[in-house]
């Protein structure tokens, strides 16, 4: 049922007129109101020699007159610095962004509302109703294997070829408290199995000894790749792709069901620059910054600017997904990352 409005969502959104951020076209008064305040503060969780830096360029080649000024980080220490600047006086950032960073900073008060025009037809999966977050990119959970390591017959297919005892000890994921960790793994199983066999599965599973790579995404799969790990489990598949077209000798699995879930930004209250940050976030969901994260090698949200690669994202007839929203994630939080550490640590 979620695949099929994910699509329905698409179609009807690829019918809005489309809108790219340039100067001529961004609502004039919201760009003079930036253009005075000359300066936005971006804390990000995106790689930044693949997206930051080419997001910001092409940002301020639309914006001359604003300046950007970025700080890098995983989502939980982005969550932690801008929760202890608050406590401090103040947040020093007008924008951020990361899937999982949003929770913490909306439970301390510190997000503001701001729905961006760009995403006004988007599929309402994509944005929040009160205009806390949009989507700026998706991510397409997957298992990945080392086809050095691993033989074309020996490949799991389903969730229960992760059984196998030849997988016992042998397979390790991300140790991320998020949608796109360990949790959203459990998540789609029990969401899609059932409490009763998820649960069950889940034990058996547990029982295979996961290891537990206190990393990002793109770490664990690059020890996949470097034989550390012939097995991966909650990798981005755009990240395997991009390490396939360099020549990596590894293979992202279709393994239904897939989990969908987002990168998103959001702007932050008492932010020293509101209205900046307000234009860069239009900018991010606009055509034209949505082909910046696509050229980068990341999904874009935006439904009028297709990936590099459509296969990373399903569509109709391809591989069953679990759409695991901001909204689903926070109702069920707090259960699933109970089960992870009851049973997998």
């Amino acid at each position: 049922m979620q695949r099929r409005t994910l699509v329905a969502g698409l179609a009807a959104a690829s019918l809005a007129p489309s809108r790219s951020a340039t100067s001529q076209e961004m609502d004039s008064a919201l760009v003079d109101a930036a253009n005075r305040e000359g300066e936005v503060v971006w804390y990000t969780t995106l790689i930044v020699g693949q997206a930051v830096r080419p997001l910001v360029a092409a940002f301020q080649a639309a914006y001359p007159k604003i300046k950007v000024s970025f700080v890098p980080g995983p989502p939980v220490e982005t969550a932690t610095r801008l929760l202890n600047e608050a406590k401090a006086g103040g947040v020093r950032a007008d924008v951020f962004d990361g899937g999982s960073t949003f929770f913490p900073l909306d439970q301390a008060g510190l997000v503001d509302t701001y729905a961006p025009k760009a995403a006004a037809g988007w599929p309402e999966t994509y944005r929040d109703a009160q205009g806390r977050w949009v989507a700026t990119n998706l991510y397409v959970l997957s298992p990945a294997v080392n086809t050095e390591l691993v033989s074309a017959g020996d490949i799991p297919k389903t969730l229960d070829d992760l059984l196998h005892p030849r997988w016992a000890g042998k397979m390790a994921w991300p140790d991320t408290p998020s949608a796109s960790g360990p949790p959203g793994f459990i998540g789609n199983v029990l969401l899609t199995m059932g409490q009763e066999r998820g649960m069950a599965y889940l034990q058996k599973l547990a029982a295979q000894r996961i290891a537990n790579v206190p990393a990002v995404q793109r770490v664990v799969l690059d020890q996949c790749i470097s034989g550390q790990y012939p097995l991966v489990l909650s990798i981005y598949n755009n990240h395997a792709q991009i390490s396939i077209e360099q020549g990596a000798p590894v293979k992202w699995l279709p393994m239904e069901p897939l989990v969908l879930t987002f990168g998103t930004t959001g702007l932050l209250k008492r932010a020293p620059h509101p209205n900046a940050g307000k234009l860069l976030i239009e900018f991010l969901v606009s055509e034209a910054g949505q082909r910046v994260f696509r050229d980068a090698g990341y999904l874009p949200a935006n439904p009028k600017v297709p990936p590099k690669t459509p296969e990373l994202v399903p569509g109709p007839g391809g591989p069953r997904m679990t759409v695991i929203s901001p909204a689903t994630y926070a109702a069920h939080e707090a259960e699933w990352l109970g089960i992870e550490n009851r049973l997998f640590h």
